[in-house]
């Protein structure tokens, strides 16, 4: 149980709230496994307020978020994923309704609720008024029309969600030092550290951060790349120095370590760094391991990274520091000479690249300097690598960023473009044109599956597009079931190539569906999505986040269309947990493989993102890549469903959530410290 902390004096901390003394209880169900109790219940049942708890949970348990449940009146649940933990502690503000009557909470082995808090609904909204006044007003307009749920979430948008530019004061509120007790690794580490005499003091902060480490089994080379190295004494025998030599291979460099690792002077590891990362590559037998980083210079920024993603570590190098390779993995790497430093770091970030066990630490284990990356050198280290692999892929630059580049194969494939339709002249005779008469790919067949129009222009505009022998019209007579729609038009499709397409699209870019094929047909994609746009040309789709906004969401909604995202995932194609059916590419094989869309279970929504996830349980990733680019022109103007439709969409959002709760929980291509409230990569 804990209690109010006298060196705060009645307990308050501004926007903590009144620390009160509460206790967890075992529950009897098998996942909110525990009832939050506070002490004293002191409050009238009509009265709200908002609850803000502060926990911690071991570094190296699941990357399972915490799920918290309210028990309402009227049997009602509302369910909630918490933010993961970066650093030492995660905190979570929630509000808790007049008719609460009890906090469950599911969780990992090991949490731990180190804080309570309440505060008022006066106090969260001063909060919000003070720090983003435009969400304020947000809440203020939904409380007025009695709209609890975007009153909650627009509060906790202002109040409980960080930019990441506003990182350090983010940091400070969630420093915790937590006293690991599990047994040391006994693998032995190698790290390299080239530098010039230049930056002597800058290697002594690194040196002083490896003697800081609770795993003492290291061993580090400094390489100087200017000379013979200094010869003053060193003050750690387990730290040797020497001069760069360009004739020595990894081999020689890791010198027969179980992990090897490189460093840049000046990089700063947390002292649990190598020990995590040791245990974690026992756990998981990874080739590779690796944590996140924070970059100083001017401003201090986090480097949140996804786990493994490997067509975003070709292109970007997203890994960089903390990360180790095994020294088995490394010994299969051929035996050449490493040359300069910079060539050493991206021999060996490409090498590791064609990993296929690698363990993702999401905590920040690791400080370094920024630098500024050559996009050109990395291009011409990555088109060897991909040619010495057999890939199809070489290395573009666009606009100066480094992509892949996937063919398209020789003849191209038959694709099949399925889009459901129902009246809309303007919509319909709009997608027609540009996929007949702006999409100069070679061979491609349109399939309408029209569900139901009467308008008699719609109908004319059939008569005439069925002259075209690309075309066919497969009449849908039945209620609207979106799936449904889509898995009729997949039966009667001839193509080897499926791509669904909403009829509210405009293409913007006549090579689209080249891109959408190229990478549809690599053997380990599933689905494949678009870059799509608003009508005012802002971001409408870049890639769906599990669990953004309960479920599922679309991130960075709304934002310019020239947003590159965090690490810059938005300027190349990478991998994502689920792509939008409003345009969307696989194969008939895996399309079929998979059983196609299911419409029992989801009629209209989360049809799609469910689909990728079934492909993805079957070892199919989905990509997500900004060279096909249109524009989804109608759903800026959709809002959100009401009556029998609201019911409908909560029985699929339920079905959806016991479905995929696991990855609701843990999306890992979204580190579990961003937030879930709103659609900006922002930090909870």
């Amino acid at each position: 149980m804990a209690k109010p902390d006298a060196r705060r004096g009645d307990g308050w901390d501004l926007w903590r709230g009144r620390e009160t003394s509460f206790s967890l209880v075992p529950t009897d169900d098998p996942l909110f496994d525990r009832r939050l109790l506070l002490s004293p219940p002191d409050r009238r049942p009509w009265q709200d307020r908002w609850i803000v708890l502060t926990y911690t949970l071991p570094v190296r348990a699941r990357p399972q978020r915490p799920l918290l449940r309210l028990l309402r009146s009227a049997g009602r649940r509302d369910s909630f994923v918490l933010p993961g933990v970066a650093l030492g502690a995660a905190r979570w503000l929630g509000y808790l309704p007049g008719d609460c009557q009890g906090i469950e909470i599911a969780a990992e082995p090991g949490f731990v609720l180190e804080r309570v808090g309440l505060r008022s609904s006066a106090s969260v909204f001063a909060e919000a008024l003070l720090k983003r006044p435009g969400r304020a007003a947000a809440a203020l307009r939904a409380g007025l029309a009695r709209d609890e749920r975007r009153w909650r979430d627009s509060l906790r948008g202002a109040c409980a969600v960080s930019p990441l530019a506003r990182y350090p004061a983010w940091k400070a509120s969630r420093l915790f030092r937590a006293t690991s007790t599990e047994p040391r690794s006994g693998a032995q580490i190698r790290l390299v550290l080239p530098a010039p005499f230049a930056q002597a003091d800058a290697v002594a902060r690194s040196v002083a951060s490896l003697r800081a480490q609770t795993h003492q089994d290291w061993s580090l080379l400094i390489a100087w790349t200017d000379g013979a190295p200094p010869t003053s004494p060193a003050i750690d025998g387990r730290v040797l120095s020497t001069s760069w030599s360009p004739a020595a291979t990894l081999h020689e460099l890791g010198g027969g370590a179980d992990l090897f690792g490189l460093l840049r002077p000046g990089d700063i590891l947390a002292p649990e760094a190598l020990h995590l990362l040791a245990k974690s590559r026992e756990a998981e037998a990874a080739e590779m391991v690796y944590a996140d980083e924070e970059t100083g210079g001017r401003t201090l920024r986090p480097r949140l990274k996804p786990d493994w993603s490997p067509d975003l570590a070709l292109a970007t190098g997203y890994v960089g520091a903390p990360a180790l390779i095994a020294g088995d993995f490394l010994a299969g790497l051929p035996a050449e000479p490493v040359d300069s430093p910079d060539a050493l770091a991206l021999t060996l970030d490409l090498a590791a690249s064609s990993a296929t066990r690698v363990a993702h630490i999401p905590r920040i284990l690791c400080r370094r300097e920024p630098v500024t990356a050559d996009p050109a050198a990395r291009a011409l280290h990555l088109d060897r690598h991909l040619r010495s692999t057999g890939s199809s892929a070489r290395a573009a630059l666009r606009d100066g960023r480094l992509d892949l580049q996937w063919p398209l194969p020789d003849p191209a494939p038959l694709v099949s473009i399925i889009i459901p339709s129902r009246d809309r002249l303007d919509l319909i005779a709009r997608v027609t044109e540009d996929v007949l008469e702006k999409t100069p790919y070679p061979a491609l067949e349109l399939v309408i599956v029209d569900n139901g129009s009467k308008e008699p222009a719609v109908l004319d505009l059939y008569e005439r597009l069925r002259l075209d022998p690309r075309v066919r019209i497969e009449p849908y007579p039945h209620p609207f079931n979106f799936s449904a729609l889509v898995n009729a038009g997949a039966r009667k499709a001839g193509g080897d190539v499926l791509v669904l397409l909403n009829n509210d699209v405009a293409v913007l870019r006549p090579d689209w569906l080249d891109v959408l094929v190229a990478q549809a047909v690599r053997p380990e994609v599933g689905a494949v999505g678009a870059k799509l746009l608003y009508e005012d040309g802002r971001l409408q789709h870049v890639g769906v986040v599990v669990g953004l906004g309960g479920e599922a969401g679309h991130i960075l909604r709304r934002r310019p269309a020239d947003t590159l995202g965090h690490l810059d995932r938005l300027s190349v194609a990478h991998e994502v947990s689920g792509v939008t059916a409003a345009c969307l590419a696989v194969t008939r094989e895996k399309y079929q493989a998979v059983g196609g869309f299911d419409e029992e279970t989801f009629a209209v929504d989360f049809n799609d993102i469910d689909f990728c996830l079934r492909l993805g349980a079957r070892g199919w990733k989905t990509v997500w890549t900004p060279h096909a680019v249109l524009s989804h022109l109608e759903s800026v103007s959709r809002g959100r469903p009401v009556g029998d439709a609201r019911a409908r969409f909560e029985r699929e959002a339920a079905a959806f959530t016991e479905r995929w709760r696991d990855v609701i929980r843990h999306d890992p291509f979204y580190h579990p410290a961003l937030s879930l409230t709103t659609f900006g990569e922002e930090l909870e």
